[in-house]
């Protein structure tokens, strides 16, 4: 470091002879320049040697190349040449915004010394939101052949005439803010390294990212990228902000990149990307308070090709995830989707989400039916841009939605994931004033203004809104992605009632008028805490089961466009014991009638199961309600009783009676009915 100290000494001496000569003209570094400092001359151009020596390697070098570059800089800071390598390194870089001072440096020094000065100075006015400026620049550029670039990425003509259409964009979004409030999510989840790729669970209790902080798994440096290999990290919600980010050590991290790219809504089962073949996704399950080692998901997912993103359904039957597989390919890197349970192979989600450019970082609401994901293509304003898509109930996704500004940047935009409330959603940006790198950022959606500040703002103009972070009053509310979620989180823990110990139960979730099973969960073995995920517009019948233990039944009603709920429900399991009852919440008849509904069908079955595997036990049926007569109370308990005899049940293990102490029903059922029908163990073996 001494010579630098030495060469920024003697710069400073030199300072009125490179002013006059070099106002507008760029500096050579030879020694007929710098005739006092030959030292510093010398161990500026090794320096400018090793930098080339990246610079020429690989775009992923760019990073390497940098350091050697800003050194020589410091030497003689007006080559136009070494101002716009530096320019094009930071271009490459987590924080591109900082090219734009350097190219602008080295166009005033000489335009022509960088043929594609244009190309390159749009890019860096572009990502600073400079539209006006940066469409200028690309109208002046002229297409640059893949043999010109550092990169090998030719510009055609095509190329310059998008980049002028997304800062058209650019402007118009910018004009129109959505309602929202952006947060750097603070110290505790954030590092001065990159941290990125965030997921949640569907309540918003955990948080899951990636980083390249010190402290990493495998210790190691990243050589071609930023700070140390990527590590995967955990935040836990403390009630009021997040908790210290830990990380989750071995066996989810190795030696190698291991990254987040996929949470469950129960935050019970991890994907994480691992460098296998050219990039794989593998599954991690939280077995207790450890999570296992991560597993490849098998050659239906993962190809010869690079896989970068997944997410499940709620229901865990589907994966959603991005590859550039050739297969079905629309252009770039697509979005699929696999079912799990099947054979079949996976299928693209076709034009209509999938544009013929990169789409990247998929996620599929709590809510079973709205994708989000980033996208190069449709209408973004540059980069990698969030948009949402909703698949309708005929199958049909809906055309892609662009977040808006300023969720939505001129740079890249990934990896955003929505809480289930639709309230907050989470997502890496490199914002002024971050921590370092790439941060972590929530997004709280506002909604519609209200309506006295609505007139306001309709009778007085507003300003710009162009460094909004927190939007004005006047911005377009922000129902893109926060109009109200139809969904509800039914979450608690489940026990053992006598010993008050956590159980490992299965949990089924069952469409009450299909009679179908929608989702299967487990309980934490650990903990016993559970997290159900329930899209509105159906009739769920909740029933946790666990060998040796008797049936717990629950009904959730939600109708077509019920609001955004959390329910709280803890499920004490008890063993089968003379005198223990047990409450039918899904067994359903008209008023005033004995006769079954067909949506009783699933819970008459898993009573009918529960008797078979059991056999000792012996089972008092009584209907419960408070309208009911004792007489139809008894009606019902008597057709319940038949049809588990009409299902090879015996008679001699059954009984009725009428109660004369009626029971509130908990349940909230879609059709007529007078309340649960229970039933009394009378007899159990040992």
């Amino acid at each position: 470091m001494a010579w630098l100290t030495r060469s920024i000494i003697l710069s400073c001496g030199l300072l009125g002879f490179t002013i006059t000569l070099a106002q507008a003209q760029s500096i050579l570094f030879t020694k007929e320049q710098f005739t006092i400092d030959k030292d510093g001359l010398k161990l500026a151009q090794h320096e400018l040697e090793l930098g080339d020596h990246e610079f020429g390697a690989d775009p992923a070098r760019f990073g390497a190349a940098l350091p050697h570059y800003l050194r020589a800089q410091k030497f003689n800071p007006k080559n136009a040449l070494l101002n716009a390598k530096i320019g094009e390194c930071y271009l490459h870089s987590a924080t591109k915004q900082e090219a734009l001072g350097y190219l602008q440096r080295a166009q005033q020094l000489d335009a022509k010394a960088e043929p594609r000065m244009h190309y390159l100075l749009a890019r860096a006015l572009h990502l600073n939101g400079q539209w006006e400026a940066a469409i200028k620049e690309y109208e002046q550029a002229r297409p640059v052949s893949a043999e010109a670039t550092s990169d090998d990425v030719a510009v055609t003509t095509d190329d310059l005439a998008r980049c002028v259409r997304e800062c058209h964009r650019g402007l118009q979004m910018q004009a129109h803010p959505v309602r929202v409030k952006l947060e750097n999510a603070g110290p505790a989840v954030n590092s001065a390294m990159s941290d990125y790729a965030p997921l949640i669970s569907a309540d918003e209790s955990v948080l899951l990212l990636t980083s390249r902080r010190a402290g990493s798994t495998g210790g190691q440096l990243d050589t071609e990228g930023d700070g140390m290999l990527e590590d995967i990290y955990q935040s836990d919600w403390t009630g009021s902000a997040w908790g210290p980010a830990r990380n989750l050590g071995a066996p989810v991290n190795t030696a190698r990149h291991d990254a987040t790219v996929g949470l469950s809504a129960d935050g019970q089962h991890l994907l994480v990307y691992m460098e296998d073949n050219e990039g794989d996704i593998y599954e991690s399950d939280l077995v207790g308070n450890a999570w296992s080692k991560p597993r490849n998901l098998g050659a239906r997912l993962n190809t010869r090709f690079h896989e970068s993103a997944a997410c499940y359904s709620p229901d865990g039957k589907y994966l959603y995830f991005v590859s550039d597989r050739p297969e079905g390919n629309r252009g770039g890197r697509d979005i699929y989707r696999l079912e799990l349970d099947a054979r079949t192979p996976a299928e693209n989600l076709g034009p209509v989400v999938n544009s013929p450019y990169d789409e990247e970082g998929v996620f599929m609401h709590p809510d079973g039916k709205t994708l989000y994901f980033s996208s190069k293509g449709h209408d973004s304003m540059g980069g990698y841009d969030i948009f949402k898509s909703t698949l309708s109930a005929q199958g049909q996704w809906s055309e892609p939605e662009n977040l808006g500004w300023p969720i939505n940047t001129p740079d890249d935009d990934v990896y955003f994931v929505l809480s289930a409330s639709g309230q907050h959603g989470y997502y890496s940006s490199d914002q002024p004033g971050g921590l370092g790198g790439k941060d972590i950022y929530r997004v709280t959606f506002l909604g519609p203004e209200p309506a006295s500040v609505a007139a306001a703002s309709k009778a007085k103009p507003t300003g710009s809104a162009a460094a909004a972070k927190s939007a004005s009053p006047a911005a377009k509310p922000a129902a893109t992605a926060a109009a109200l979620a139809h969904v509800t989180i039914l979450k608690g823990s489940i026990t053992d009632a006598a010993s008050k110990k956590p159980l490992a139960a299965t949990i089924e979730v069952i469409d009450n008028q299909k009679g179908e099973v929608v989702a299967t969960y487990q309980s934490n073995a650990a903990t016993g805490r559970y997290l159900l995920s329930l899209p509105s517009g159906r009739n769920y019948g909740i029933a946790v089961r666990q060998p040796g233990y008797l049936l717990y039944s629950h009904n959730v009603d939600l109708p077509a466009g019920a609001p955004y709920a959390e329910q709280q429900q803890d499920v004490a399991l008890s063993r089968p014991a003379p005198g223990a009852i047990v409450e039918l919440r899904n067994i359903f008849f008209d008023p005033a009638q004995a006769e079954l509904r067909p949506e009783s069908a699933a819970e008459l079955a898993r009573l009918q199961q529960l008797l078979t595997e059991q056999p000792a036990l012996r089972l008092e049926l009584c209907g419960q309600s408070d309208a009911a007569s004792a007489s139809l109370r008894q009606q019902r308990a008597e057709v319940i009783l038949a049809y588990l005899i009409g299902h090879g049940i015996a008679s001699s293990r059954l009984s009725t009676a009428a109660t004369e102490q009626p029971v509130a029903s908990l349940a909230s059922t879609p059709q007529p009915t007078s309340g649960p029908t229970t039933f009394r163990v009378v007899a159990a073996g040992h």
